[in-house]
């Protein structure tokens, strides 16, 4: 018999939805939401650290967000800018380790240079690592890790499950136990289509910026306890 999965997931993804819903409930501009969500992000990755929690992905820009409005986009990337400046002290104090995971060099240069600093300067932490999915789509990095396959001409192999793997973004990133998308849709929106083969999933309909610590723990245990077959057959 197989033996029960640790209750604590080793990588948990969040899609992090519902921001501009939240806000607009509030008579607020959707930026409002955007802001206080990144509130609620430390909060939970904190949480994410006490509870012995390995990797935490976040679904912070995806390549589709680019369809929003000039002023939300330019929002985001101001956001996230200015995080990445202003929040070394919260890694440090967490033993926070930041990595990226998405098309870097679709974004604005200051913003790749905010990306590649706080990987630097966070690296030799050792505790939660935080991937921040930013200008990512799934399918987008799978197209990329083949191209990168492909033009490698050291490589004499066929392609493979472990190879292509090698081209990913984050080769050594493990695969997901469990997805998290809150504000109440039922669907992962191109996010880590490859990781989250066999990811648990787990939809909320509260709001980003409503998802508290204890939801998320509540989340957790739901998680420990369901029984992870990946594909075999468990005879009792």
């Amino acid at each position: 018999m197989q033996e029960k999965e640790a209750s604590i997931p080793k990588h948990v993804a969040i899609i992090m939805d519902g921001n501009g819903r939240w806000a607009k409930q509030k008579n607020m501009p959707r930026t409002a939401g955007h802001k206080e969500g990144l509130t609620v992000a430390k909060k939970i990755v904190k949480e994410a650290s006490r509870l012995g929690i390995k990797y935490v992905t976040l679904y912070t820009f995806s390549t589709e967000n680019w369809k929003r409005t000039q002023d939300e986009v330019g929002f985001l990337m101001n956001l996230i800018r200015g995080h990445l400046r202003a929040e070394f002290q919260f890694y440090k104090e967490n033993g926070i380790r930041i990595e990226h995971i998405g098309d870097l060099s679709g974004l604005p240069e200051d913003v790749q240079s905010e990306i590649i600093k706080a990987k630097q300067e966070t690296a030799h932490f050792t505790g939660l690592t935080v991937v921040l999915a930013i200008n990512y789509g799934g399918k987008n990095e799978i197209i990329r890790g083949i191209n990168k396959f492909i033009q490698d001409k050291n490589n004499t192999d066929c392609l493979t499950e472990e190879n292509l793997n090698k081209y990913f973004d984050i080769p050594d990133l493990p695969d997901v136990d469990l997805m998290i998308r809150t504000g109440g849709e039922l669907r992962i929106s191109n996010f880590l289509l490859w990781q989250a083969a066999y990811a648990e999933l787990m939809f909320t309909d509260t709001l980003w910026p409503d998802y508290t610590e204890e939801e998320f723990r509540k989340d957790i245990e739901n998680f420990a306890g369901r029984n992870r077959r990946f594909g075999a057959v468990i005879n009792k």
